[in-house]
C-alpha cells in the first residue's frame, strides 16, 4: 500500500492533485479541505494516502493528516457510504467536527452535508459512535472552537474515567467565563454529584 506521498504539486484541479514524486506523477483525489490549504504549484507537500482498488479503477485518495485518513477508512466501511460520499463528508466538515456531531447525535448537522439524507445520517451516528470513541488514538471529543480551559477539563475528566460524551456534557453545563481548567473540573464534578 501507499501510506503517504511527499512531492511537488504539478497540477491541481479540484478534486484532483497531481503530485510529482521523483519524476512520477501521482493523481490523487482529495477533499476540498485539502485544496483550501494547498500552496502554489511547485511547492513540496506531504499527503497521507489511501489506495482503493476496484475492478474498474485504482484510485488514490489524499488527506492532510492521519485523522482525516482514519475517518475516511471508517466511513467507507459503512454500508451505503462509498469513497465519493466519504470524500464529500470530509469536504464539508473537519474530522473533529464530524466526530463531535456523531458523539452528540447531531443528525441535523450531518444532513446539511451534500449527499447525506436522514437515514444515512442516522446510520453514520449509530455505526460510528462507538468506533470513533474507542479508536487507538482517540482523543476526547470537544466541540470545535471550544476554549482551551474547557478542552483541558474534558480531557482531565476522561482521564478520571468519564466517557468523552459524558465529560463533554458535564463541562458544557458550566459557564466558562473567567474560569480556569481546575475551576471548571471542580464545578463539573460537583454538578455530577447532585
Amino acid at each position: 500500500m501507499i501510506g503517504f506521498l511527499r512531492g511537488k504539486i504539478a497540477r491541481k484541479a479540484a478534486p484532483f492533485i497531481v503530485l510529482d514524486v521523483n519524476g512520477v506523477g501521482y493523481e490523487i483525489e482529495a477533499p476540498m479541505t485539502v485544496f483550501y490549504d494547498l500552496p502554489e504549484l511547485g511547492a513540496e507537500i506531504t499527503l497521507q494516502t489511501q489506495l482503493i482498488v476496484r475492478e474498474d479503477a485504482h484510485t488514490l485518495f489524499g488527506f492532510a493528516d492521519e485523522a482525516d485518513k482514519s475517518l475516511f477508512k471508517a466511513l467507507i466501511k459503512i454500508n451505503g457510504v462509498g469513497a465519493k460520499l466519504a470524500l464529500t463528508i470530509l469536504s464539508g466538515q473537519s474530522a473533529a467536527e464530524f466526530q463531535f456531531c456523531v458523539q452528540n447525535n447531531d443528525t441535523q448537522a450531518l444532513i446539511k452535508l451534500p449527499g447525506v439524507g436522514k437515514k444515512t445520517a442516522e446510520r453514520l451516528v449509530m455505526e460510528l459512535r462507538d468506533k470513533l470513541s474507542k479508536g487507538e488514538n482517540s482523543q476526547p471529543i470537544v466541540a470545535p472552537n471550544t476554549s482551551s480551559a474547557r478542552a483541558e477539563a474534558i480531557s482531565a475528566l476522561c482521564s478520571l474515567g468519564y466517557k468523552p460524551l459524558e465529560a463533554s456534557r458535564m463541562v458544557s453545563a458550566i459557564e466558562p467565563e473567567g474560569k480556569n481548567c481546575e475551576t471548571i473540573i471542580r464545578l463539573a464534578l460537583q454538578g455530577s454529584v447532585k
